[in-house]
């Protein structure tokens, strides 16, 4: 039996410099698909209640807000609640700290239950998955880089995102068919997926064009690649039945 330590992988993406990364058009348009996304696979439970796993990156608490649902951010240390202070001195989100894999709430307390920039970096991703689904009452949203992209070869590209990104971390790459089976395992089934970009991020980053990232981006789109091979990945889950 493998000895657990504690999950702190959002301390770092719960950081200013971190929020760098996403600065800037190119930045912009990576965090507008993202909200579009996933707000549109909260459209059946307008309204309902969202617990965020490792949220404090603050990425998403705007739009869940602004779309109408009760957001609650939870985070490994209490550090990572700072980038929510807007949203928690308006009152408009609330944010816990705690063990990311033992919650202190009941089963099923938040209708859907997210959790972004956060799988890749932790170590015992199927017990998280495992909380996520219990926390929830009817789905949960994750987001994670699959093999199937040119991730496969993530090794090679490593340097490149180092260079443009400067702190970036070793980050694990899932088939799949491990999310899915994690998931299964707990009694969910995936009900969408969604691809969300062709080319390395930290690509288009370095190219810095926003207008040259949606040109291309929308041509791969456009000829079945970003679905074929598009990444990282946006799946929703339900519990079946």
């Amino acid at each position: 039996m493998r000895e657990q330590t504690l999950e702190d992988a959002d301390v770092e993406t719960s950081t200013e410099a971190y929020a760098r990364r996403f600065a800037g058009p190119v930045g912009a348009f990576f965090l507008a698909r993202q909200a579009r996304t996933t707000l549109d696979l909260l459209r059946p439970w307008p309204g309902g209640s969202v617990l965020e796993v490792g949220g404090g990156h603050a990425q998403l608490v705007g739009p869940l807000v602004g779309a109408g649902h009760p957001v609650t951010v939870y985070g490994s240390d209490p550090v990572c609640g700072e980038r929510l202070q807007p949203w928690r001195k308006a009152e408009q989100a609330t944010f816990r700290a705690g063990d990311l894999l033992h919650a202190p709430w009941p089963d099923r307390s938040f209708d859907v239950v997210l959790a972004f920039r956060l799988l890749p970096h932790v170590a015992h991703w199927p017990e998280l998955l495992a909380e996520l689904g219990r926390l929830a009452r009817h789905a949960v949203i994750v987001d994670y880089p699959t093999r199937r992209s040119v991730n496969a070869v993530s090794g090679v590209f490593f340097p490149l995102k180092r260079g443009v990104e400067g702190d970036t971390r070793p980050f694990a790459v899932f088939r799949d068919e491990e999310i899915g089976d994690a998931f299964t395992a707990v009694g969910y089934v995936s009900t969408a997926r969604r691809p969300q970009f062709f080319l390395p991020m930290a690509l288009h980053r370095a190219m810095g064009s926003a207008a040259l990232a949606r040109t291309l981006e929308g041509g791969a789109r456009l000829l079945g690649l970003t679905a074929a091979l598009g990444s990282p990945v946006i799946l929703r889950l339900e519990r079946r039945g």
